[in-house]
């Protein structure tokens, strides 16, 4: 999932760095990343324009890294504060998710309450959002989206971070409401439909908003029949049919009934 929110433009990091120029940066890909940055001792204000510099001509690793020179050589300056979430923003633009979520966890251990805490908490789960895989690799990362978007949403929830988090959950819950849908398929198509049925269950108990709720309706009608259970199967077809009477899982689901079960009532 490779979209840059807006949000993380927005005024919570334009106030640090003073300029408009960041959505270049964003833009501007990550030129300039092989560049050394040599240790040379300068002034905290030197130091930081000159990481700023770096990150509005697009060269973002390479300002990260000057980011983390100034908190490094000035650790005591109120600059290294925002030297921090400036360096966390720097790796995430670049795409170097890792450094950014380092970054920003560092920032928050130091400055808890800080006023741009909010924002930090964003960066961490912007950074994990990026690297969604499909549905067909592991998704230890798409819960780690979900807990952080989620936390947002406990933590500040009347912010625009937070509003953004919201969408994002919808999309990450269908996700993994996905992946569920997956395995659920896998074992059906082998004829192990117990572990079907509990994949099936899991997108009806915990993901019943999603785009999957309805075929997972179906499939639940589909592998009780399968295991012998009649009255479930007839129950599943009767609540996809009350909350999605015009799907094509529906009219799936009622030939499977009226094939197999018909004349029996819903336990």
């Amino acid at each position: 999932m490779k979209t840059i929110s807006h949000i993380a433009l927005k005024p919570a990091l334009l106030a640090l760095v003073a300029t408009s120029t960041l959505v270049t940066a964003g833009c501007a890909g990550r030129g300039g990343d092989n560049e050394d940055v040599a240790y040379v001792a300068r002034d905290v204000e030197t130091l930081y324009n000159e990481a700023k510099r770096r990150l509005d001509r697009g060269n973002t690793k390479l300002a990260a890294a000057l980011f983390d020179e100034v908190e490094r050589q000035h650790p005591y300056s109120p600059w290294a504060r925002r030297a921090q979430l400036m360096s966390a923003f720097s790796y995430y633009v670049a795409q170097d998710y890792n450094k950014a979520i380092a970054s920003a966890q560092r920032f928050l251990s130091i400055h808890p309450g800080n006023k741009d805490a909010p924002y930090a908490y964003y960066l961490i789960a912007l950074s994990y959002y990026e690297q969604i895989s499909d549905v067909q690799r592991d998704q230890k990362i798409t819960e780690q989206a979900r807990t952080a978007l989620t936390e947002i949403n406990r933590r500040f929830p009347n912010t625009e971070y937070a509003a953004d988090a919201r969408l994002k959950l919808d999309l990450v819950e269908d996700h993994l409401a996905g992946k569920e849908m997956e395995i659920g398929r896998l074992y059906a198509k082998s004829g192990k439909w117990l572990a079907a049925e509990l994949r099936f269950r899991n997108v009806i108990d915990k993901y019943q908003t999603t785009s999957h709720a309805a075929e997972a309706l179906y499939r639940l009608t589909e592998a009780s029949l399968a295991l012998g259970i009649r009255q479930d199967a007839v129950k599943y077809a009767s609540v996809l049919g009350a909350n999605y009477p015009g799907s094509e899982w529906y009219d799936k689901a009622y030939k499977l009934v009226q094939r197999h079960a018909s004349g029996v009532t819903a336990s």
